[in-house]
């Protein structure tokens, strides 16, 4: 952390919000290292990189629509500038509450529109190609036995979820209920939720932890992690992406997917089957239903394109 980050972390209404955001809010750390930051970059832009002392009940809406102008000079996509504003707005709503400042700059601001972006999407026959990789890898003699039954449950198990890497990652074996087919994840804002795993899925686990006590016995306990890396410990997200672009590209699959977009494929294979938005938006453990209704969208355009594929007058 730079001299200059440390001035703005000492600084008392930063200190306190960033307190206020972890124990009310519940954000992660990551999510309150993102605020810091969008924090920090305003601050160096009032300040003109200089280290004098941010007086933040002087900041005005001119100042906030100058910072505006700013991040569209430096090229920040919708999305970003759109995410920086929101931070602000809620770190100045914060001072408005616990410091009376008078007024919030970025109350009324708004950034511009996203361009909606459907996300990609695997079809089901390209997921059962790549799914089946790592087996074909073992039969090969490519990998061994731990290490392809541990790539083939990852993947099989975020495709059976819908979970988020981050959430995969963190699963003890003691959380698995086998027989129900079911475990609770902790997702985003510390929000614990029931996501259903598949007996595809459950199969591949069951085999995994069978090699585990046999492999590594202390490491296939209760409270040991599923999934683990070449030295034992928990696997990193980085770790799964690369295995998983390893993977594609041996299935002719394009290279720039994610494990992200397994979960966008689940929840697309499920609407497509006449899955219940709702039921969908529980599993995912979003909060709005307008976050999963994108998937809708995606559904649709797929069906557009079987119909300009199919229809004689299309």
């Amino acid at each position: 952390m730079t001299q200059k980050s440390d001035i703005l972390v000492a600084n008392e209404s930063v200190r306190r919000f960033c307190a206020y955001l972890s124990a009310e809010r519940s954000l992660s750390g990551h999510t309150l290292s993102a605020y810091l930051a969008d924090l920090r970059l305003f601050a160096d832009f009032l300040s003109g990189n200089s280290e004098r002392k941010i007086e933040w009940s002087s900041v005005s809406e001119r100042d906030a629509r100058a910072y505006l102008a700013h991040l569209g000079k430096m090229k920040a996509s919708a999305v970003t500038m759109r995410r920086k504003l929101a931070a602000l707005r809620t770190f100045f709503r914060f001072l408005e509450k616990e410091y009376n400042v008078e007024c919030n700059p970025f109350a009324f601001l708004k950034g511009p529109r996203k361009t909606k972006v459907l996300p990609k999407v695997l079809s089901v026959s390209d997921v059962a190609r790549f799914l089946e990789r790592p087996i074909v890898n073992l039969s090969e003699g490519k990998i061994n036995e731990y290490e392809a039954l541990r790539d083939s449950a990852i993947f099989e198990f975020l495709y059976s979820t819908g979970c988020r890497i981050s959430e995969a990652i963190e699963v003890k074996w003691g959380e698995i209920d086998f027989s129900r087919g079911t475990l609770i994840v902790t997702g985003k804002g510390s929000k614990d939720r029931l996501v259903i795993v598949g007996k595809e899925a459950l199969s591949q686990l069951s085999r995994l932890r069978v090699s585990a006590m046999a492999k590594y016995p202390a490491h296939a306990l209760d409270d040991s992690f599923v999934f683990l890396g070449p030295h034992l410990k928990r696997l990193s997200p980085r770790f799964v992406e690369r295995r998983m672009k390893k993977y594609l590209a041996e299935a002719g699959l394009p290279g720039d997917l994610t494990p992200h977009k397994l979960r966008h494929s689940f929840a697309t294979h499920l609407l497509d089957a006449g899955a219940d938005l709702r039921s969908v938006q529980e599993m995912l453990g979003h909060a709005s239903l307008s976050t999963t209704q994108i998937y809708t969208h995606v559904s649709v355009e797929r069906l557009k394109d079987e119909y300009a594929k199919s229809h004689p007058r299309a």
